[in-house]
């Protein structure tokens, strides 16, 4: 069985029901505090927060894990800098109570979603998997942290593991069952949505005067669905005996805050009401992925790199959920 940690949230959701879809037996353990249970869709349920040593090892003795897929994580760069104690308790902490799970377990396989932010402010566009590591803000320096502990685990006890380092997750399951349902959200496609659905004022662009184009900044967007399959070409290559290894997941071309909006427009059909405001804290000016390596090493080729069909998926899951899993 596949155990994914965190299951019940944004792309968790999303990886138990591709996983389901390929006829995978799913256990998913989740807090709830961030995630929802009506986004679970299939398998087996397990109310417990990753922290507690004994969930975990209930778990693991309950089920035949094969392989651990770990998406309890918080995510929010903005917030990581006003509560850097809430970061380090979750995920650092998390993370070590989980490895520590797995050891005294016997597990050896692991599939950890990581972030481009461990890399901080790049000094090479496209960034390539052997980049600095120099974080900007807390959530990149935890991740930070939380992938040498899978290497100095790997090393010390001979645990297996992939570490996915997303650019910016977007979109929504193109089926319409599942999407992005955060509390508080902070992620741009959705709040720009938002703004167009009229469920907020408008959208904010924080900073106009980046090194970029248009003087706003420049990310890497990768469909949720996309994510999903490069995790389970990474189960393929567990299983297969593959060492420990570290990719990159984006589509390799950055498109500005600007640009979304102007692509959501487009979506939508009609103007979205936009302000500026300064900076954010630990915001780098371009994080465009390379992923050459994740494409030549698992053979993973996004179906949907388009921006506009990202947006084109989250709208539709909006539209139909307009108050989310509460609907």
């Amino acid at each position: 069985m596949i155990l994914v940690i965190g299951g019940a949230g944004y792309i968790g959701s999303h990886m138990v029901k591709y996983l389901l879809h390929k006829g995978e037996r799913v256990v998913v353990l989740d807090n709830f505090s961030t995630g929802h249970r009506q986004a679970v869709l299939g398998g087996v349920l397990e109310h417990g927060d990753l922290r507690d040593a004994e969930t975990l090892n209930t778990v693991f003795r309950k089920y035949e894990i094969e392989c651990v897929m770990h998406f309890a994580a918080f995510i929010f760069a903005g917030e990581s800098m006003r509560d850097p104690a809430k970061y380090y308790d979750n995920n650092v902490l998390g993370c070590l109570r989980l490895m520590e799970a797995m050891r005294l377990n016997g597990m050896q396989q692991i599939i950890f979603s990581s972030t481009a932010a461990v890399y901080g402010e790049p000094v090479e566009i496209p960034i390539p998997e052997t980049h600095p590591l120099n974080p900007t803000n807390t959530y990149g320096e935890t991740k930070r942290v939380m992938e040498g502990m899978l290497r100095w685990y790997g090393q010390a006890y001979g645990i297996r593991s992939v570490a996915l380092r997303y650019f910016n997750a977007a979109g929504a399951d193109p089926d319409g069952e599942l999407g992005e349902d955060h509390r508080p959200e902070e992620h741009l496609i959705p709040l720009t949505l938002f703004a167009a659905l009229g469920r907020r004022e408008s959208i904010s662009v924080f900073g106009t005067d980046y090194d970029t184009p248009d003087g706003s900044c420049i990310r890497d967007y990768v469909h949720v669905w996309d994510l999903c399959e490069a995790h389970y070409l990474a189960l393929q290559r567990l299983r297969a005996g593959a060492p420990s290894e570290v990719y990159n997941l984006g589509n390799g071309q950055g498109y500005s805050v600007l640009e979304v909006i102007r692509a959501a427009e487009q979506v939508v059909g009609k103007p979205i009401p936009t302000v500026y405001a300064p900076r954010r804290l630990g915001d780098p000016a371009r994080l465009v992925a390379s992923s050459e390596k994740a494409q030549r090493e698992l053979g993973w080729q996004p179906r949907y790199p388009q921006l506009e069909t990202m947006i084109e998926h989250a709208y539709r899951w909006f539209i139909k959920r307009p108050n989310g899993y509460d609907a």
